[in-house]
């Protein structure tokens, strides 16, 4: 049994062709047709039959169909106008368990959300975020859900496969960068599995990875204490050749104070940042006050 019934080429070309449909680059349009792939994802996700799915770049239905196959409900956001009909009719058979926001998911909101789930009846804040992310806006909406989604306890996402490196980068890796560090501020990397060109249409000109990235425990860092070890990381990361205590210092943080919090915490002022782990970060904000 399938996972999604359009994810062939056969169909999906179909369904574009009906509507008169073409990808477009602008949006890094490129339609899933691997059904194995869907399974894999499902598989990774770990749905339950009471939780409320939240999806970026539904496009066609693809993933959405098999989602709703799991999920209570599932939340699309799309940024494609043309696409709002085509939704309309693959996901027919579960309109009632579907919710569609259409615009940019870089400024639609949390009441957005809300109000289309309420719409539908739910009133349950999605706990998943499950997405084949538009490649451009891939990290930038992964950060913002954990930052601004707290509801969200899990996120499975495909990714173009470098993004996928510095999402999994170990610290000392070539991968490991800024970003690497504030994200496990927020969750951990529990799965992965790389995906091929010859698993889309049109074929994208890299390849793809899905990550599942669970998030830490609620008690994890306060309010406060996330938004100090994030500036910390980014004064850390600033002049990423220097060494720690050079790029904190160029940012702006005085020299005694770094030198105190550094024998504090047992962090060598000569270390450069992409050599530590997070926790050494939320250790060095702690230390600093």
């Amino acid at each position: 049994m399938s996972a999604s019934w359009l994810a062939n080429p056969r169909e999906t070309r179909a369904v574009l062709d009906r509507f008169g449909l073409a990808t477009k680059h602008r949006l890094g349009q490129n339609f899933l047709v691997d059904d194995g792939v869907i399974a894999r994802i499902l598989d990774l996700a770990q749905i339950g039959e009471d939780d409320v799915v939240l999806e970026v770049g539904p496009g066609i239905g693809t993933l959405t169909v098999a989602l709703l196959e799991h999920a209570s409900a599932v939340c699309s956001i799309e940024a494609d106008r043309e696409l709002e009909t085509v939704l309309a009719m693959t996901c027919a058979r579960d309109s009632d368990r579907f919710a569609l926001v259409m615009g940019d998911a870089l400024r639609v909101g949390e009441k957005d959300v809300r109000a289309a789930l309420a719409a539908i009846g739910t009133g349950a804040a999605p706990r998943m975020f499950v997405s084949n992310l538009p490649y451009q806006v891939a990290t930038a909406l992964i950060m913002r859900v954990l930052v601004e989604a707290p509801a969200v306890e899990r996120l499975v996402v495909m990714v173009q496969a470098e993004v996928a490196d510095r999402i999994c980068a170990a610290p000392g890796s070539r991968d490991y960068g800024a970003y690497t560090a504030r994200l496990g501020l927020y969750g951990q990397v529990t799965g992965r599995f790389e995906v091929g060109p010859e698993s889309f249409t049109p074929q994208p000109r890299v390849n793809s990875a899905v990550v599942r990235i669970d998030r830490l425990p609620e008690q994890h860092l306060s309010v406060q204490g996330l938004a100090d070890a994030s500036a910390v990381i980014d004064a850390a990361f600033a002049q990423r050749r220097k060494t720690i205590r050079n790029s904190m210092a160029a940012s702006g943080y005085d020299r005694d104070v770094l030198d105190a919090a550094f024998a504090t915490t047992g962090i060598a002022p000569t270390a450069r940042a992409e050599t530590l782990a997070t926790a050494r970060f939320v250790s060095l904000a702690a230390a600093l006050g």
